[in-house]
């Protein structure tokens, strides 16, 4: 795991020394990612320069080093992740050379001898990892940026001017004088909804995200002017469309040799390696299969709260207990979350509003002590149904279909004047299980969407923390998203259809930034088993009700750690990696909140309707309603905007 940087520009006059100098200032910007070693490669006649930050995994050698030049002389890399099928690689690319003359034993050496022996696209086809990576074609004076099938690993790029610039992290990219630091409007409008800005977008104007799966070929002598389009080599198959019969048993026994196969991959490494351990599902799955083909004690790590209602710490300790691992858990308080938030804008580096950063944030500051690569249970959820909405989206379009909509209207009126925390403890008076179950916060999001119409609108709403950000955000309106544009065959079902927007918006947009920002923040390396492309192919090929059916969702996971844990261990309503954020913003966090959306704050910035926000910002923190998640985003922006300081236009 790594970081990269670079840049060419038409102006060709810069001599070595200064190209060399302007690559070491973007890759020092990202060293946290690489603290290991660091190179820089550039060519004054070509006006390009090329950064890394190594953090070492395999071969700790300095063969491994990067920017590394092919044996032929022809290419040259840079790349952040890892190729787990390296080793298998290596020896077919011996079979057809009669064997290669190796230096080291790196998964870079190979991604480089298999770009001379195939090109670009087949062996990012034939590469099982994650990554984003630069190559240099010297013979065909092409620079390539190309990113992992599911999007693990970010990749920024764009004009600035007459620079061309790219980088794993926007700090790199404004680490060079080039940079424009332009706000786009349309990306705020975006993140307003959804809590990310979603790919291709970036915060900056001309500044895009490499989509995932995707390369793009950039001619060094192209300009401003030329137009860049991506390349898509993979995408997430559309799921229930060639499915295969399959008993639940047989299928949870195919997935867990796939699973053992995948997480035996990702269990090659150099350094010590553990896991992420929530207790759920998905975590408790991959410990499991990693345990059973460990010859020790694997290593696990997890926190919790003093607030029992977002405490799984219990649950990740008993799971622990039960598999017999190497357990650390660390406790969590308010004043550990008040020191990290206001970090948060520096470590992801656009406006990102996802909450659960921050315990992932101490999660991976925990575990970085002890090791240096940790798997996760990331994907679970979108790959085999683990959110609400893909068990309770088919109810709610067969109400659309019998109810009035007129009737359903109001309906969510009702629903949405509900005061929520008074509901909820006048309900937690009666039985804390109801106040769960039925509490204000999901009768409100019930309401949100019970007058809607269409699979479209509904999924739009759920996903939407503001329903409509030109309410209070004016400067300009929202681009079109994959949402409405979508189209699948007609044999997929609604579930099918919402699980891949998750699998190509929220899984690489929030789930995979939140993952990579708060682990390289460490130096740590996350790896994700669930994302192995045989896993999403299997994923794929289950008929529904083997991922979501009888009210319950991710079937055959269950099935699969019924095999290693007792169900009761597991079997419990989804609670997710959340914080006590209402409770925060009301008590501990209230008075930084309260500097950042005061109406003086707001016209710092000029952005937000002041009355819209206070108008949410005072019945969040009087009591009446829980608007915690979308405030948020109104914090993260703010927050944002005031370390940054973007031009406005």
């Amino acid at each position: 795991m790594c970081g990269i940087a670079g840049f060419f520009s038409q102006d060709r006059s810069s001599s070595q020394a200064s190209l060399t100098a302007t690559a070491q200032a973007m890759g020092d910007a990202i060293a946290h990612r690489g603290p290991d070693d660091h190179g820089v490669w550039a060519r004054s006649e070509l006006g390009l320069a090329l950064a890394h930050r190594r953090l070492s995994i395999i071969d700790l050698s300095p063969l491994g080093h990067q920017p590394m030049t092919s044996a032929s002389g022809r290419y040259v890399v840079i790349y952040n992740g890892e190729i787990y099928n390296y080793q298998e690689l290596r020896k077919t690319i011996d079979a057809a050379t009669g064997g290669h003359a190796w230096r080291g034993t790196s998964d870079t050496e190979v991604l480089l001898a298999a770009f001379e022996l195939w090109g670009v696209e087949r062996t990012l086809r034939e590469a099982n990892g994650m990554f984003g990576l630069a190559l240099v074609d010297l013979e065909r004076r092409v620079l390539t940026l190309a990113r992992d099938r599911a999007g693990e690993k970010p990749l920024f790029y764009g004009w600035q001017g007459k620079t061309f610039l790219f980088g794993s992290e926007l700090k790199a990219v404004l680490a060079h004088p080039a940079a424009l630091r332009v706000l786009d409007d349309e990306a705020v409008a975006q993140f307003l909804r959804f809590a990310y800005v979603p790919a291709p977008r970036s915060i900056w104007r001309g500044i895009a995200k490499v989509p995932a799966g995707s390369y793009v070929d950039i001619p060094l002598d192209a300009g401003p002017d030329t137009a860049l389009s991506p390349v898509s080599y993979w995408t997430f198959p559309v799921p229930g469309i060639d499915t295969r019969p399959l008993t639940l048993e047989a299928a949870a026994d195919e997935l867990d040799a796939l699973l053992r196969t995948a997480i035996g991959l990702r269990m090659r490494s150099d350094v010590p390696l553990g896991a992420f351990l929530s207790g759920g599902i998905d975590s408790s799955a991959v410990v499991a299969l990693m345990q059973a083909q460990s010859t020790r004690r694997v290593r696990t790590f997890s926190i919790g709260f003093g607030e029992s209602a977002h405490d799984e710490a219990g649950f990740g300790r008993a799971v622990a207990t039960k598999l017999g691992t190497e357990h650390t858990e660390l406790r969590v308080s308010a004043a550990d979350a008040l020191a990290v938030v206001p970090l948060l804008p520096k470590i992801w580096d656009e406006p990102f509003a996802d909450s659960s950063q921050i315990p992932t944030y101490l999660l991976s500051r925990l575990t970085r002590e002890h090791v240096t690569v940790s798997l996760s249970g990331d994907a679970g959820d979108e790959l085999f149904g683990g959110y609400v909405r893909h068990i309770e989206a088919p109810k709610l379009l067969k109400l659309y279909e019998r109810v009035p909509r007129a009737l359903r209207a109001v309906v969510a009126r009702g629903l949405d004047a509900l005061p929520g925390p008074r509901f909820d403890r006048a309900l937690g008076a009666v039985s804390p299980k109801l106040a769960v179950l039925f509490g204000g916060d999901r009768l409100h999001k019930l309401g949100a969407v019970v007058g809607l119409d269409g699979r479209t609108e509904l999924y739009r709403r759920l996903v939407s923390q503001w329903p409509d950000p030109a309410k209070f955000y004016s400067r300009a309106r929202e681009p079109a998203s994959l949402i409405d544009s979508l189209v699948v065959d007609e044999r997929a079902s609604v579930v099918d259809w919402m699980m891949l927007l998750d699998q190509r918006t929220y899984l690489p947009d929030d789930i995979m930034v939140k993952v990579d920002r708060a682990t390289m923040a460490f130096a740590l390396e996350a790896r994700v088993p669930f994302l192995d492309p045989n896993v999403i192919a299997f994923a794929a090929r289950l008929p529904l009700e083997l991922r979501v059916g009888g009210g319950v969702g991710k079937r055959v996971l269950r099935q699969l750690l019924g095999k290693y844990l007792d169900r009761q261990m597991f079997e419990r309503p989804k609670q997710g990696f959340a914080i006590p954020l209402g409770a925060w913003l009301r008590g501990p966090l209230r008075e930084w909140g309260e500097s950042l959306l005061s109406r003086e704050a707001l016209a710092r910035t000029g952005l937000l309707n002041a009355d819209f926000v206070r108008q949410h910002w005072d019945a969040h923190v009087s009591g009446a309603r829980n608007l915690h998640y979308p405030l948020w985003n109104f914090l993260m922006l703010q927050a944002w905007v005031a370390e940054y300081r973007p031009r406005l236009s």
